[in-house]
């Protein structure tokens, strides 16, 4: 099949991972994949065996996806939509796909409707007819006004055949975050939670003491607290891994103490894990998959500013296991930090998670079999 899966991340990093993580696994199962992507370029992220099309990009004011930023930091006015939608609209009508994925809209991305509306009335035109599909996250921030879930749920019903959500109802349903009526019910499709294959273990997990934020800008008081706690405990070897451009990681280098390294974003960072004596971080779906499927002892600093609630629900549900303590934003500092890091060293360290990860060859099955009309989808 032809499948192509629009994205566009806008603080973090974590829905065109997903994105990319499927498509990898429909290229695969041997389908001809296009990932169009609307954010920031993320260099080092796998794209092999895809072809990844690069909008104009947007990204957001910090917490404020209202008004949106070009690549340049300046602000996205009309013309810049515009041209955004002409090529979107025009990368899917000559594809013609045969399926057609949103990451996240009509459930979020809403200050984009006016593109995915244009997407989906085009494709929705096209003969024969893609398949035409949602792709969400186990926890969805919840909607703040009734008219959000009316938006929604009249979309789903007017252009889309299912939606794939990338969870496992007995762990984390939908309805924790998001209201699901009758008519969205029956158009649910779990797929168990999307993760790369396990990476292969390096080293003994006796080793650094591992620091990332997501690969936005917005993991600041994370890496502030991870250098005053490096400064206390010179006895352990810390490894912060810095999004953004150079200037940023030299700063955090001149902050950081000798005995902590300051580095880039790197593609094997789960194989680091591995062999990590812990792991500092936030807790987007991403990065706690991350911590289940290698078991490293893990600190969780869910991201909370503007009111959100994604990770923070994610991480009460993660801190019941074994090896895993929350560090609340408004609480962190070196001295909490410290102190959390200490204790799931010295705690018990979870054996690595395989059951329920196989969420991406499962969306695979699933829209296979949608697209043939099979009756084994769900």
């Amino acid at each position: 099949m032809r499948v192509m899966i629009v994205v566009t991340h806008l603080l973090g990093t974590g829905h065109l991972a997903r994105a990319l993580t499927l498509g990898r696994a429909f290229a695969a199962a041997g389908d001809t994949v296009t990932v169009i992507s609307g954010g920031t370029p993320v260099p080092h992220f796998d794209s092999a065996g895809l072809s990844l099309v690069q909008l104009p990009p947007l990204r957001s004011d910090g917490t404020d996806f209202t008004n949106l930023l070009t690549g340049e930091g300046g602000a996205a006015d009309h013309a810049y939509h515009a041209s955004r939608t002409a090529d979107l609209i025009e990368d899917a009508t000559q594809s013609a796909p045969d399926v057609l994925i949103t990451e996240l809209f009509p459930f979020g991305r809403r200050s984009l409707k006016h593109e995915f509306q244009a997407l989906l009335q085009a494709c929705a035109a096209l003969r024969p007819r893609p398949l035409i599909l949602s792709s969400i996250r186990d926890i969805l921030a919840p909607p703040s006004k009734p008219a959000k879930i009316t938006f929604a749920d009249d979309l789903v019903s007017q252009f889309y055949d299912g939606v794939l959500v990338h969870s496992d109802p007995d762990v984390i349903p939908l309805e924790r975050s998001w209201p699901v009526s009758n008519a969205l019910r029956d158009k649910l499709y779990y797929t168990g939670f999307v993760a790369p294959p396990a990476s292969a273990m390096h080293g003994e997990p006796d080793g650094d003491i591992i620091v990332s934020a997501g690969g936005g800008s917005v993991g600041d008081a994370v890496f502030a607290a991870a250098c005053a706690a490096a400064s206390h405990t010179a006895h352990r070897r810390w490894r912060m891994l810095v999004g953004g451009d150079d200037a940023r990681r030299a700063a955090w280098a001149d902050r950081a103490p000798a005995h902590m390294t300051v580095e880039a974003p790197r593609s094997d960072f789960r194989t680091l894990l591995t062999g990590a004596a812990a792991s500092v971080s936030m807790c987007g779906y991403n990065t706690a998959l991350d911590v289940l499927q290698t078991g490293v002892p893990a600190v969780l600093v869910p991201f909370d500013d503007g009111g959100e609630v994604e990770q923070t629900l994610r991480a009460e549900a993660l801190q019941t296991l074994p090896g895993i303590t929350v560090v609340p934003q408004a609480g962190l500092d070196g001295v909490s930090l410290t102190a959390a890091v200490d204790a799931v060293v010295a705690g018990t360290r979870r054996l690595p998670r395989s059951t329920g990860m196989n969420g991406a060859r499962k969306t695979v099955d699933i829209v296979h079999a949608l697209k043939t009309g099979g009756s084994d989808a769900h």
